[in-house]
C-alpha cells in the first residue's frame, strides 16, 4: 500500500526537527522534547500544505533525477542498507514513505525558488556600501602559516609508547636542527597526521584554533622558525611557522564576492518569507506562526 503522504511528511519533519533541535533520534527524546518536536513539525507541515496549494505551485514538479539525488545523499550517511532501513523504521518511516516525504519537501523548495526567481541582483554599489557600513566585520586577526610533524602516543603499539614516540620525534628534531629546510620532507616521511600528505601544512591558523600548548608555541615563533618538541593530547609535535600574517582589514576586492553572495541569499530569503506571510495571512490555524526558512 502506498504511504499516506501526510503521515510520511510529518514523520520526516519530526525526524529532521529532532536532529536540528536536539541532535538526537526521535526515540532518544524526553517527553518534553518530543512534544516540542511534534509542535514544530505540525506547524511546519501546515505551512508546507499552504505552499503546495498556492497558485504559484501550479506547474511545479520534481524530476525523478532530483529525487534520486536527494535520496542518495541520505543513503550515504549510513554504513549499509540494513542500517539505513533500521533508522527509517525507528523514526516511523519506510523507503516509500521517505520518497514521498522527500518529493513533498523538494516540491516546496521548488515553489519557493520559483517565487524568488525574479529577485533583483546585488549591484556593485550595494556590495560596496555594505562593506563600508560594516567595515568592522572585515578585520582579519593575526594568523600564522603553520606546519607540524606529529608522532602520536598509543601504549598499544610499541613504537608509539610514550618513551618510543618521544625518542622518534627527538631524532626528527635533531635532523631539523641541522637542516630546517627538510621540514616538509620529514613531515611526509614521519608525521602521523593526515597533513603529512601536504608536507605537514595546517594552513593559516588563528589564535585559539590549536591546542593551547601548540597555540602558545606557534605564536611565539618568528617567521621561518621551527619549535622544540611540544606535547598535546594527540602526542608529540614539532611546529614550523612559515609566515606571520598580520591582522588587518580584508581588501574590498577580496571581500566583494562573499558580500554579493551573502546579500543575494538574504534577498532571496526575504522575498520567500514575505510571500509565505501573504500565503499564510488570514489562516486561523497558522496566523502568527513563525515562518520556517528552507
Amino acid at each position: 500500500m502506498s504511504p499516506d503522504p501526510a503521515e510520511s511528511g510529518l514523520a520526516y519533519i519530526e525526524f529532521k526537527t529532532a536532529r536540528a533541535l536536539y541532535d538526537k533520534q526521535l526515540s532518544a527524546l524526553g517527553a518534553a522534547e518530543r512534544r516540542e518536536v511534534r509542535r514544530v513539525a505540525v506547524r511546519q507541515q501546515a505551512i508546507e500544505s499552504r505552499v503546495l496549494v498556492a497558485p504559484e505551485a501550479g506547474g511545479v514538479c520534481v524530476p525523478q533525477a532530483t529525487l534520486d539525488a536527494a535520496l542518495a545523499e541520505i543513503r550515504q550517511r549510513y554504513a549499509d542498507g540494513e542500517e539505513f532501513a533500521a533508522d527509517l523504521g525507528a523514526n516511523g518511516l519506510n523507503l516509500p514513505g521517505l520518497e514521498a516525504a522527500l518529493r513533498r519537501e523538494l516540491a516546496v523548495e521548488a515553489v519557493l525558488d520559483k517565487v524568488s526567481s525574479d529577485t533583483p541582483p546585488v549591484s556593485d554599489i550595494d556590495a560596496e556600501l555594505y562593506y563600508r557600513l560594516h567595515i568592522d566585520r572585515f578585520v582579519r586577526p593575526e594568523r600564522r602559516r603553520a606546519s607540524h610533524i606529529l608522532i602520536t602516543i598509543n601504549e598499544q603499539f610499541g613504537e608509539n609508547r610514550r618513551e618510543a614516540a618521544r625518542a622518534r620525534i627527538g631524532d626528527i628534531a635533531e635532523r631539523l636542527s641541522r637542516q630546517g629546510a627538510r621540514f616538509a620532507e620529514q613531515a611526509e616521511k614521519h608525521s602521523e597526521c593526515p597533513s603529512a600528505m601536504q608536507g605537514g601544512s595546517l594552513g593559516d591558523v588563528r589564535r585559539g584554533q590549536l591546542f593551547p600548548a601548540l597555540d602558545a608555541v606557534l605564536f611565539a615563533l618568528p617567521a621561518g622558525g621551527v619549535s622544540e618538541v611540544v606535547e598535546s593530547p594527540l602526542g608529540f609535535h614539532i611546529l614550523r611557522c612559515g609566515a606571520i600574517l598580520p591582522s588587518g582589514t580584508i581588501p574590498i576586492q577580496e571581500a566583494l564576492p562573499h558580500i554579493r553572495a551573502v546579500l543575494a541569499e538574504s534577498r532571496v530569503r526575504n522575498v520567500q518569507r514575505e510571500w509565505l506571510r501573504r500565503v499564510l495571512r488570514g489562516s486561523a490555524s497558522t496566523a502568527g506562526a513563525e515562518v520556517v526558512a528552507y
